[in-house]
């Protein structure tokens, strides 16, 4: 009889799943890629994939909720290296210029999972709505800390870059907004 999985088996195991997932449903749109491609990617048996996800569908909520504590942490540590509150809005934008220009860049992917999903999982949907959701309130809060009512603005431009740089391929977007976010906030030419 083979051995119990450990629960760091079934840890690591779940990860290198999700890292599969995440790189072939990034890359080639998630109706694209059929469970075999995943288990391919994986190494993993489909008895073991479903083991962990008894759907697709659960596959990519999970995938999606993954991505987005990892998007979210790495934008948190750019900007809060910054100690001024406008300039600390602005690094969301330069954050958001490196990411258009990393190799690979295929948009936004809780845009691209709505896109593919729309209203026909409820499950991705909601996920989809999870992130921007926080995504907004991340904004917020920084916007808020430099007085100035402009969350709106500066989390639609964020969010247009962001569409935009998906579909153009070009990370220019980003420097286009952060100049718009600039003038939202009073500063000129990189300085107040």
């Amino acid at each position: 009889m083979p051995a119990a999985v450990t629960d760091e088996q079934n840890r690591v195991d779940r990860e290198l799943l999700l890292d599969a997932a995440e790189k072939l449903f990034y890359e080639n749109g998630i109706q694209a890629v059929g469970m075999d491609q995943v288990r391919a990617a994986s190494g993993l048996s489909l008895k073991r994939i479903y083991r962990f996800f008894e759907a697709k569908e659960d596959l990519v909520v999970a995938m999606l909720r993954r991505r987005d504590g990892r998007w979210r942490g790495s934008l948190a540590d750019r900007v809060e290296r910054v100690t001024d509150p406008r300039e600390r809005v602005l690094a969301i934008f330069d954050w958001l210029a490196d990411w258009f220009a990393e190799p690979g860049f295929r948009g936004c992917a809780w845009i691209n999972a709505h896109g593919e999903f729309g209203p026909s999982s409820e499950a991705v949907l909601a996920e989809v709505r999870a992130h921007k959701r926080a995504f907004h309130e991340q904004v917020d809060a920084w916007v808020r800390a430099t007085g100035l009512a402009v969350t709106e603005p500066v989390y639609l431009l964020a969010e247009g870059a962001i569409v935009t740089a998906g579909i153009s391929g070009d990370p220019a977007p980003a420097r286009q907004a952060r100049d718009a976010v600039a003038a939202l906030l009073g500063i000129t030419s990189r300085g107040r």
